[in-house]
Parts: structure tokens; sequence; C-alpha cells
């Protein structure tokens, strides 16, 4: 089972797009290739800002959910603190999650 990771991109102007993926270098690749989120076409350049292994897809996939949910400032909060998963879960209230 491939382990899930969220990631934040910062774009050239300073937008933060939040994904999940197994494979986060492979998909910042893409992203700067076009091949990503249409979002984030003609953004670049495109910085890995934060990432942290989750695991399992289903898990990964309600983390994403929240931060989406978050704004400006408190994806920046995220991105400046760089919590642990454990503590990422917690601030987002998924503890006690399995994923």
């Amino acid at each position: 089972m491939d382990a899930w990771s969220l990631y934040l991109i910062r774009s050239a102007r300073g937008a933060l797009y939040t994904g999940i993926t197994t494979e986060v270098e492979r998909r910042l690749e893409q992203h700067r290739a076009g091949r990503g989120s249409k979002s984030l076409r003609g953004r670049g350049p495109l910085e890995i800002v934060y990432r942290r292994k989750l695991g399992g897809r289903s898990l990964a996939l309600r983390v994403e959910h929240r931060v989406k949910q978050l704004g400006k400032g408190e994806k920046e909060a995220l991105v400046a603190a760089s919590p642990s998963r454990s503590r990422l879960l917690r601030r987002l209230g998924l503890t006690g999650s399995r994923g």
C-alpha cells in the first residue's frame, strides 16, 4: 500500500495550492509541466512549501478537504508551523483518525 502525502505549493504570486499524492516530486513536476491542476498552469515558478506523509488515501482525502477549507492566513500559519503528522491531524480536528 502506498503512503499518501499532503502537499502545499506556492505559486509565483503567493497563492497556495493544496493536493495529495503518493509521489510528491513527480506530482510537482506534472504541475510545472502544465499537466497538473488547471489552477496552477502558467503560475510558475512553483515551490513545495509543505508536505507531510499521512498514510492511507481515505485519511489523505479528509485532510486535503479540511486544509482546502482554511483561509489564506490559516494556510500560511500551517506552512510556517510545519506541523508533524500528529499535530496536523490535531490541528484539523482529525485526531484518532486511521488512514
